[in-house]
């Protein structure tokens, strides 16, 4: 089931909150109680009660990150955001644009670590990038002949309600 999308875990509070609860389990109190006052379920104390009876306060200690180690370390992310910033010319590409496919295969120089161009967004993402769209315009882009388009070609091709007049017989429509 896991969390809603964009919800982490703090991993220092829920820790707190078994440390919380061994100290009531040790003073004696009843594991209903204990689950009452933590504000987890009773199943839970429970079973942090069989772990503090066999490995004492330290099985309760937090497990450390969840989830796989990730491949880029701090400081080779550091190291990917200079050379995003120095541009995609820098690798011989034309035009100042970066795609994902591109940045893939700076990482794969730089790191050699492979990321599937549809990854390496979550990195970007990560090291505070956004989608970018070019700020230059085509150099054969005819503004007149745009003009011309948005104002007689589109609304001759568009399509139009029919019968405007017509009751609808649908009861969610009005009509």
């Amino acid at each position: 089931m896991g969390n809603p999308a964009g919800v982490k875990r703090d991993f220092d509070a829920l820790e707190g909150r078994r440390m919380e609860a061994a100290r009531l389990l040790r003073q004696g109190i009843p594991q209903a109680e204990v689950a009452r006052q933590v504000g987890v379920h009773r199943q839970s104390v429970s079973r942090w009660a069989v772990e503090l009876e066999a490995k004492g306060r330290r099985g309760l200690k937090k497990a450390g990150r969840a989830g796989r180690k990730p491949r880029l370390t701090e400081k080779e992310l550091g190291k990917l955001e200079r050379g995003l910033e120095r541009g995609p010319e820098a690798l011989g590409y034309a035009n100042g644009l970066w795609t994902t496919a591109r940045v893939a295969e700076l990482i794969g120089q730089e790191f050699e670590v492979e990321y599937h161009p549809g990854h390496v967004w979550r990195i970007l993402r990560q090291l505070g990038w956004s989608c970018q769209r070019p700020t230059g315009r085509a150099r054969e882009r005819n503004e007149e002949h745009i003009t011309w388009w948005k104002k007689e070609r589109w609304p001759a091709i568009k399509k139009k309600p029919e019968n405007r007049g017509v009751r609808s017989s649908s009861s969610t429509k009005a009509g």
